[in-house]
């Protein structure tokens, strides 16, 4: 793309909108970075060193939008602010970081979206094929903007989307698309569950022939929106067999692919919880249709030990297993992570509310969940919704939450961090949220 002394608005200013402005500086462009924040609320603008650029700060100038050439959005910023409604009604151009990167880099790619497991199958596929020998980009949404890509000599890229990502594409297509799962999520943004879904499904518009769509037969949900699809569907499912695709035999499973078949031992993962042998299930998929030794696919596999914030083992502290899993931010998340564990169960949940449903969670608490510890925004809420299914307490912090966990936490019990919302009541991002509960644990651990 052309981008030569074009103007360009580049709207918010985290880790996506600095390394668009990066890219549009060395193109010749014009840019401007606009957020609604304070200057003084931001981090990282000091690395911008070098770039020919223009700031907007503490709000969004309306006549600087409405004379842009381009207006490159930030995934954090939602469509329906008034620039960009603006900006949409006289024509100009919206892009998001995703599409311009895929502009700019020709090369094949395996796209992972879904409600949940998306960081882990995303980083299990990075493993197999630099494990294989690729030279492969592993991020999106997992961390690292798409665009950095366009300065390095990848072979291929790995790349985690996630809604907001999605909104904004146009003519993005990749080899592969993973849609690992779909339940309620960010109904903070969107109005309305079906706009939800359908901006997942927008993964799959601009696929044809010779792309692969990998599909998780067990929900529902994904099998509704799979029916229309033209590409070529593989499917993988945790509940039986299936006559091609990747299915699963008690603690195996088994690759069905062109007539023939693989076979792979559970025990020998150590990734635990049932949600975890879905996402190993599809993330294998990819790499050994594209022709990866099963073998060596395996190794990788089994070699991963996991993601921080997602399922981490942090402590044995009073003999009881203290698990993170901050990133799980939504209701979904936390109904598989509690499935995989045996009772009596810690939960320590809440945050900022997200807009969805917190009932299905119900059934799990009566089942499995010893004590329920709420905290933030939402603790109140929370509490109307799930406080008769086992015994709650309401605390003000992360630090009186671990402190009420040891105490009530029996020996052979787990704790764990499972939020059930966004962070962004008493925390910038689920990892410091994460890292708060691992630092709190970690103060009982000196004191013990």
């Amino acid at each position: 793309m052309d981008y030569l002394q074009k103007k360009i608005v580049v709207i918010g200013a985290g880790l996506s909108g600095q390394a668009l402005v990066r890219v549009f500086c060395k193109k010749g462009a014009k840019v401007t970075l606009s957020d609604r924040r304070a200057e003084a609320q931001l981090e990282g603008l000091d690395d911008l060193v070098g770039c020919d650029l223009n700031f907007d700060f503490g709000g969004h100038d309306l006549e600087l939008f409405r004379q842009a050439d381009l207006i490159a959005v930030s995934p954090g910023v939602p469509l329906s602010i008034e620039p960009l409604v603006e900006a949409r009604k006289i024509g100009i151009p919206l892009l998001g970081e995703i599409e311009i990167a895929v502009r700019e880099l020709r090369l094949p790619m395996i796209a992972v979206t879904g409600t949940n497991g998306k960081s882990t199958t995303t980083s299990l596929i990075g493993e197999m094929l630099k494990g294989w020998g690729r030279n492969c980009f592993v991020g999106g949404n997992l961390g690292t903007p798409l665009v950095n890509a366009c300065d390095e000599d990848y072979d291929s890229l790995v790349v985690e989307l996630s809604s907001f990502q999605l909104e904004t594409i146009e003519t993005f297509s990749p080899n592969f698309a993973l849609m690992l799962n779909l339940s309620e999520d960010h109904l903070d943004r969107y109005p309305d569950f079906s706009s939800y879904l359908a901006t997942k499904e927008a993964i799959f518009s601009n696929m044809g022939v010779g792309q692969y769509a990998i599909l998780n037969e067990t929900d529902g949900r994904v099998r509704e929106l799979a029916v229309p699809l033209a590409v070529k569907k593989i499917w993988f499912s945790s509940l039986r067999l299936l006559d091609e695709g990747m299915g699963r035999r008690g603690n195996q499973l088994v690759w069905r692919w062109q007539g023939e078949e693989v076979r792979f031992d559970l025990a020998q993962l150590q990734l635990k919880g049932e949600h975890n042998i879905e996402n190993v299930m599809a993330a294998l998929i990819a790499p050994l249709v594209l022709g990866m030794p099963a073998e060596l696919a395996w190794q990788k596999i089994c070699e991963f030990k996991g993601l921080k914030h997602r399922m981490q083992l942090v402590s044995n502290y009073n003999n009881a297993y203290w698990f993170n899993d901050s990133k799980g931010t939504n209701v979904g998340s936390v109904v598989k992570s509690l499935a995989g564990l045996q009772a009596p169960v810690t939960l320590i949940a809440g945050g900022k509310d997200k807009g969805g449903d917190y009932a299905p969670l119900r059934d799990l608490l009566r089942q499995k969940v010893a004590l329920l510890i709420l905290l933030g925004e939402a603790a109140e809420q929370m509490n109307s919704v799930l406080g008769d299914c086992c015994p709650t307490r309401l605390v003000a912090n992360m630090a009186e939450a671990v402190a009420v966990a040891a105490q009530e936490t029996t020996g052979g019990g787990t704790v764990i961090l499972s939020p059930a919302c966004s962070s962004f009541d008493m925390y910038s991002d689920y990892g410091l949220r994460g890292d708060d509960f691992i630092a709190q644990v970690k103060k009982l651990e000196g004191n013990g």
